[in-house]
């Protein structure tokens, strides 16, 4: 009711008939209002820092819903980031937006969304957040968030990523079989072509495809997915062979007696560097969510990277990205993975509302530099002081209100 009126006030400012809204209109306004502010040791002979962010899906959004008949509906959702630090002002509809249809058939849909892939991995993730201070998801999965394959937009490329939130989908969901249900996605190219390399560059169309299958039922659920980046990266301009990117992973999670939550995710990602090259990674997550009792509750993450792989002389940068597997002399470079953890005590005020204290620490091995926290600053190498095998920690609380 409450947010009936509301959508009754905007129209009455933006002068529609008022009344007629209240009785036709399926308009829902939802949110979701984060605040992070914590300090992050940024490793060797590097000063301490302090964040204020707005991490973990801080959006104003709006979503509504039209009968056409014979059980099939069209829909909309326009999803926003929202700031409330009035840093990073943006335009609307920058997170999950999409325009659909849906019925018996299932659910098609064209707009930005979390990719089926992205999905799948979150069935299995437990304990942690997602990005800021606090985030976890960097060193597992590259990050989470926005992505643009075409590399146009301000999202870029983010090639180390696969937890996408993707521009331009066209999307399909399957209907929902006794839990389980099957997701597909692919982006559009959205670049000029000619009739080859006459110019000297190369007709990239860099997009992606990404399939999984869910199922979720009572306590259980499981994720398994694959994805695709074609042509994220050129080997050169001249070359008419382009790099392709894949992963796929699987994950779980199972909720004990109502008050236990626990899962664990595992991903492969292969990067193709150069002609004949390749550096690939294995990761894996586990983590707890405890309501202990009352309003305290108590969650944990452990994530931990395997080396870098493969025959490649060059790494796949960006934080969670991959360290060269080999040097420029073919030389087997070994102790490039990493760990993380973090450890947090939650307090919820009410079911919308909740506090969260925690600490994260990551630890790249002696040849890594593949991790940091959240936003802090990179830890390649600088002239006279290799950032290579660095530990970061940080501390932090999180406050989170939905409506």
């Amino acid at each position: 009711m409450q947010k009936k009126l509301i959508a009754v006030a905007v129209a009455s400012v933006l002068g529609a008939p008022a009344v007629a809204l209240a009785q036709t209109s399926t308009v829902n306004i939802y949110g979701n209002i984060t605040y992070e502010y914590g300090i992050a040791d940024q490793g060797r002979n590097r000063p301490s820092v302090d964040y204020a962010d707005t991490p973990g899906g801080s959006a104003i959004g709006f979503r509504g819903e039209e009968k056409l008949g014979g059980g099939m509906s069209a829909w909309f959702q326009c999803e926003t980031s929202a700031d409330v630090r009035a840093i990073d002002q943006v335009g609307w509809c920058t997170r999950n937006s999409a325009i659909g249809f849906k019925g018996g058939f299932g659910n098609l849909h064209f707009g930005r969304w979390d990719t089926p892939f992205k999905r799948a991995m979150n069935q299995g993730t437990v304990g942690a957040e997602e990005t800021g201070i606090l985030g976890m998801s960097f060193l597992a999965f590259g990050g989470s968030g926005g992505a643009d394959a075409t590399g146009t937009g301000p999202d870029s490329v983010n090639r180390q990523r696969w937890k996408r939130r993707e521009v331009g989908l066209a999307y399909y969901e399957s209907p929902n079989f006794g839990g389980f249900q099957v997701l597909a996605a692919f982006s559009p190219g959205n670049r000029p072509a000619d009739l080859g390399t006459l110019d000297g560059t190369v007709n990239d169309k860099p997009r992606i495809w990404s399939v999984s299958g869910t199922f979720g039922r009572g306590p259980l659920a499981i994720g398994v997915g694959y994805e695709k980046h074609l042509e994220f990266g050129a080997y050169a301009p001249t070359s008419t062979q382009d790099s392709d990117d894949t992963g796929y992973g699987a994950s779980a999670s199972y909720r004990f007696g109502g008050r236990v939550k626990v899962g664990g995710t595992w991903l492969r990602r292969k990067w193709e560097t150069n002609p004949g090259q390749e550096v690939k990674t294995d990761t894996a997550t586990i983590g707890i969510d405890w309501a202990i009792a009352g309003p305290h509750g108590f969650q944990a993450q452990y994530t931990w990277a395997d080396d870098c792989k493969g025959n490649s002389t060059v790494g796949i940068g960006g934080n969670g990205g991959c360290n060269a597997p080999r040097t420029s002399a073919g030389v087997g470079v070994g102790d490039t993975g990493a760990q993380a953890f973090s450890i947090s005590y939650t307090y919820a005020f009410s079911k919308r509302t909740r506090l969260k204290l925690g600490y994260v620490v990551v630890d790249n091995d002696r040849n890594s530099d593949r991790a940091r926290i959240g936003n802090t600053a990179s830890l390649t190498a600088v002239p006279g002081d290799s950032r290579l095998g660095q530990k970061v920690d940080g501390f932090a609380f999180h406050v989170n209100h939905r409506f």
